[in-house]
């Protein structure tokens, strides 16, 4: 399924090598829209490597994270080779968490690590490390998850529509001609915030 996604004209891949530490959007585009935005320009002004699958079709196709190990391409096989950690970004919807992230994965000293960089940022949210207190299909557990494929695995980070969504000009934000939401900025300044004082608590 995968492979036959990518091979359409309207789904890209996009990669960029850089550092060992990574961003991945792969539900991105018409699906779990600005997350690859997000996951991109943090990714740029990080340092950090960057895996994107987008979608651009009016009915994109949702698949589980699981199949993208299991039929992984050749530039997907390329950034798993060469990042040791990864941050994956998703967009999720549910009533009563509207304003809730939540920071799945099986690194929990990631999780730990980026939470509090992120509250600071943006107080209108809460997010959520307590794996008990995150819906079970949102945890990214699982051992063929993208999300805990590198050596050290990874931060599972699921945003609400609220955080993704442009008040002020109604639509998604960077999409279909919406510009970026205030919000959206600064989740992108806390998130390089917290790559840059991650990489330099590993590196002493």
């Amino acid at each position: 399924m995968i492979k036959e996604l990518i091979e359409r004209d309207d789904v890209f891949e996009e990669l960029e090598i850089r550092s060992s530490f990574g961003f991945m959007a792969y539900h991105g585009g018409t699906l779990e829209k600005a997350t690859e935005v997000i996951a991109r320009e943090t990714a740029e002004l990080s340092g950090s490597s960057y895996y994107g699958l987008i979608q651009k079709h009016e009915d994109p196709i949702h698949f589980a994270s699981t199949q993208l190990i299991r039929e992984k391409s050749r530039a997907l096989e390329e950034f798993l080779n060469h990042v040791s950690i990864v941050v994956t970004l998703h967009g999720y919807g549910r009533e009563h968490l509207f304003h809730s992230v939540l920071l799945g994965g099986r690194n929990r000293e990631l999780a730990r690590h980026f939470a509090p960089v992120l509250r600071k940022a943006l107080p209108a949210y809460e997010f959520e490390t307590s794996l008990e207190e995150i819906p079970k299909e949102l945890r990214g557990l699982h051992l063929e998850n993208p999300v805990n494929y590198p050596p050290q695995q990874g931060l599972q980070l699921e945003l609400p529509p609220t955080l993704r969504w442009n008040r002020e000009e109604w639509g998604w934000s960077d999409n279909g001609g919406i510009k970026r939401a205030k919000q959206v900025d600064e989740l992108i300044d806390a998130l390089v915030l917290a790559v840059s004082t991650w990489n330099e608590s590993s590196d002493n």
